[in-house]
C-alpha cells in the first residue's frame, strides 16, 4: 500500500530503512518449523542493539517455572538495595523475539523509571502453546515475590508490563494471579500496543489489515501458533478482552495510531475503566506497530518510553 500522509516522517523513514536491510536476509516466512525465520527476526531486530543505557548491573538468572530452569535477564540502574522492579514481556507474537531483541528497550525503562528490570525468556509457541508463556510469567512474579530481596528487589514494589504479545501475557498473568495467588499485590501493568482480543473485528483491523509489518494475516497465524484450540480463546487468560477486570492494580497503555490493534487497545481500556481500574491512556500519532524499537531513529518512540517510565516512578 502507498506511505500512509498519517505516517510520522522519522517514523516512514525508520520502516524504509528497516525494509532495506531486511532485503539483506533471506524471506521471514510464516511457516513451520520457525527456526529459520527466527534467526531472520533475530538478526533484523538486533541490528538496532545498543550497549546504551548502562547498568550498574546487569547479569542472566535463573528461575525454576513449571519444570525448567527459565532465565531472566536482570538490570538494575544502581546498586541500592531494595530496588522496585518492573517485570518486561518482549513482544513478537508469542512466536520470536526474546530478551537480547528487547535488552536496550528494558534497560531504558531500568535508567528512566529508576527501577530493576527483569526480562524473562518465556518459551515461544507454537512449540509451547497456551498455557505455557503465561504460566511461567506467573510462576517469575510468584518467585520475585518471595525472593526477590537475594536480587537486591522490594517485592512489594513490582510493576508487569510488555509489548504486544509480551502485553497480553502481562495482563492475562495478572488475571491468573488474582485468582491464583490473592495476597500478592502488583502496583501497576504497563501495557504496551497489545493484543487483546481473538476475534480480530475491530476497525483498525480492517484499516490496516495490509499494512505497517503486523497485518491481519499475520495475527491468524499468530493466534493459530499460540492458541491453536479455538475453545483455548475463549479464556479471559488468553483473550483478556473476555476477562472481568475488577480489581486490577492502575494500568498505562500505550497505542500506535496505524496499527491493527490499535482499537483493541482502545477497547481495553474503555473496559478497564468500566472496571473501576485507573487507566492512564496515550495514543502516539503517526506510529506503527512496534514502534518503540525505533528509540533511536524515531522522537515520538523516546517520548513514549519517558512516559512509561515516568509513570513507572509515580506507580512502583
Amino acid at each position: 500500500m502507498p506511505p500512509d500522509s498519517r505516517l510520522d516522517p522519522e517514523m516512514l523513514a525508520f520502516t524504509a530503512m528497516m525494509a532495506r536491510r531486511a532485503e539483506s536476509y533471506p524471506p521471514q516466512l510464516l511457516e513451520r518449523p520457525l527456526d529459520a525465520a527466527r534467526a531472520v527476526n533475530d538478526a533484523l531486530n538486533l541490528t538496532l542493539f545498543s550497549d546504551e543505557p548502562r547498568m550498574a548491573e546487569s547479569a542472566d538468572k535463573w528461575v525454576l517455572a513449571r519444570g525448567r530452569r527459565l532465565l531472566c535477564r536482570l538490570h538494575r540502574p544502581s546498586l541500592e538495595p531494595a530496588l522496585p522492579v518492573l517485570i518486561y514481556l518482549h513482544g513478537g507474537g508469542w512466536v520470536w523475539n526474546s530478551v537480547d531483541t528487547h535488552d536496550p528497550l528494558m534497560r531504558c525503562y531500568a535508567q528512566g523509571a529508576g527501577c530493576a528490570v527483569i526480562g524473562p525468556d518465556y518459551a515461544l509457541s507454537p512449540e509451547a502453546a497456551f498455557p505455557q508463556a503465561i504460566e511461567e510469567v506467573a510462576a517469575v512474579v510468584r518467585w520475585v515475590a518471595a525472593h526477590g530481596a537475594e536480587w537486591g528487589l522490594d517485592s512489594g514494589r513490582m510493576v508487569l508490563g510488555g509489548d504486544s504479545a509480551g502485553a497480553n501475557l502481562a495482563l492475562g498473568a495478572a488475571l491468573l494471579l488474582r485468582q491464583s495467588d490473592p495476597g500478592l499485590r502488583l502496583r501497576g501493568l504497563l501495557l504496551n500496543y497489545g493484543v487483546f482480543d481473538d476475534r480480530m473485528q475491530t476497525p483498525s483491523y480492517a484499516e490496516f489489515a495490509e499494512g505497517y509489518g503486523l497485518t491481519a494475516e499475520r495475527m491468524r497465524f499468530y493466534w493459530n501458533c499460540y492458541a491453536p484450540n479455538p475453545a483455548d480463546r475463549l479464556s479471559p487468560y488468553a483473550a483478556p478482552i473476555r476477562a472481568d477486570l475488577r480489581g486490577l492494580p492502575p494500568c498505562r497503555v500505550t497505542i500506535a495510531e496505524l496499527d491493527v490493534l490499535a482499537d483493541e487497545n482502545r477497547d481495553m481500556t474503555h473496559a478497564l475503566r468500566a472496571a473501576g481500574v485507573a487507566v492512564e491512556e496515550e495514543t502516539f500519532p503517526g506510529t506503527v506497530h512496534g514502534f518503540l524499537r525505533a528509540r533511536e531513529h524515531v522522537a515520538a518512540a523516546r517520548r513514549a518510553i519517558a512516559a512509561g517510565a515516568e509513570w513507572l516512578k509515580r506507580t512502583a
